[in-house]
């Protein structure tokens, strides 16, 4: 799919800031957004596309920021703001009734899939309804079963899915701690290395804080294990970790 990169419209304000060459889409939704780190997080990244999902369009909009894309049924939205952005010839649009099957969140990273991309980083995926956010949770699962990598954000955590074999860089990590949770009533044959709690072929079933509050020690760390499922969270204790 081709990808265009649009500069400032002065008119209006609004700043397009993908970049063509990234491969990375960011989805921002309508949870609790420290306006803040939002911004500084968006300005240290590179992405190929912004979609903003129903109130995530708000802090685009009070930010100045043009996204490619919005989706959602907006019910939760000021109308101006819905109206300003919806009229825009630059943005597409995918617009729902409330009655639907999917959340706007899922509605969004359905349509980035479309897109052709296979990573995205959600920032207000959470701070609203704890359903909303036990869903976006397990929709990390779901989409790496599509083939996706989904990163979900906010000042104080980033969470993802695990994989075995994956490697962990302490240098490009969120924050000072990682742990992890089973998604699966049970996940077998765990092994830790370069972490400050190491483990060794460990079982672990749904509901065990075992893996909560590890720290990487060496340069890289890589967890494996033979079946079931977990979730990553790098979290700090305050906001805006340094990364």
């Amino acid at each position: 799919m081709k990808r265009f990169h649009f500069e400032r419209k002065p008119e209006d304000g609004l700043c397009r800031i993908t970049k063509p060459d990234s491969d990375c889409c960011l989805i921002v939704t309508g949870g609790d957004l420290e306006p803040a780190f939002a911004a500084d997080f968006i300005r240290s990244r590179s992405y190929g596309r912004i979609i903003a999902a129903d109130a995530g369009l708000r802090f685009l909009a009070q930010s100045r920021i043009l996204p490619d894309q919005i989706v959602g049924d907006f019910d939760t939205l000021e109308p101006e703001i819905f109206e300003e952005f919806r009229k825009d010839e630059r943005i597409c649009r995918d617009i729902h009734q409330p009655e639907k099957d999917e959340t706007d969140t899922e509605l969004a990273l359905m349509d980035a899939l479309s897109a052709g991309f296979h990573r995205m980083e959600v920032l207000g995926a959470f701070g609203g309804r704890i359903d909303h956010e036990l869903a976006n949770i397990q929709l990390l699962y779901e989409y790496r079963k599509k083939g996706a990598f989904i990163s979900l954000i906010d000042p104080r955590n980033r969470i993802s899915m695990a994989w075995s074999g994956r490697v962990f860089r302490k240098d490009s990590q969120f924050g000072k701690y990682i742990s992890f949770l089973p998604l699966t009533t049970s996940v077998t044959g765990i092994t830790l290395r370069g972490f400050k709690y190491p483990l060794e072929n460990r079982d672990i079933e749904m509901g065990c804080s075992l893996l909560i509050s590890n720290e990487i020690v060496e340069d890289t760390a890589e967890i494996t294990f033979d079946g079931g499922e977990l979730i990553v969270i790098e979290s700090c204790d305050k906001s805006f970790p340094e990364r």
